[in-house]
């Protein structure tokens, strides 16, 4: 009897420790699954700032056709790709969310500024380049709000129990979250880019 007893102990004990294994699995290829769509994510915004960096030279040269005295407006624009283009390739999140901020900034005032300009804002590949820069920082915007979605996701299931545990043991990191800055919501002041 004393045998049956311990068999039966001896089954519920590895069947709990297998049915253990297995949520563990479970997590752990949740929390891969997580991690691998912030990638995605992210590299689906790249994808779409590299081609708006792509189209900034041509726009620039374009507006130095007729803006021969907005060369300060048109150098923080490139100034400003350069520095969203190093922090992209240095993986920097942060950076990339402060130096796109400055980018968006410049792009705005470059386009009031062009405003002032009728044969500029009458040229064919201005406005071809205008209306794709803006269909492309439409759909960063698009991008961005679904990454930060799987960012939040993903760092909310690595703190959160029993998947905290299986984080820990295998270093799940959290991820930043894409953020512009407060003076890329404002409007632009098209009297003081006139003054």
């Amino acid at each position: 009897m004393e045998s049956a007893s311990s068999a039966i102990s001896t089954f519920v004990f590895w069947g709990i420790a297998l049915g253990a294994v297995l949520y563990a699995i479970i997590i752990y290829n949740n929390l891969v699954n997580l991690k691998h769509a912030v990638s995605k994510a992210w590299s689906n915004i790249d994808v779409l700032l590299k081609q708006r960096h792509d189209e900034l030279p041509k726009l620039i040269e374009t507006c130095k056709q007729y803006m021969k005295f907005e060369q300060d407006t048109l150098e923080k624009v490139m100034q400003a790709r350069s520095a969203a283009q190093a922090a992209r390739a240095n993986g920097d999140v942060k950076g990339v969310g402060q130096a796109e901020t400055q980018m968006r900034l410049g792009l705005g005032n470059l386009f009031a500024v062009a405003e002032a300009y009728p044969e500029l804002k009458a040229n064919q590949s201005f406005q071809q380049l205008q209306a794709r820069i803006s269909g492309l920082e439409n759909a960063i915007a698009d991008r961005r709000e679904f990454y930060n979605e799987t960012v939040n996701n993903n760092n909310v299931r690595i703190e959160q129990v029993p998947d905290v545990l299986i984080a820990r043991i295998f270093n799940f990191q959290p991820a930043d979250l894409l953020e512009f800055s407060e003076a890329e919501k404002a409007d632009v002041d098209v009297r003081a880019l006139f003054s």
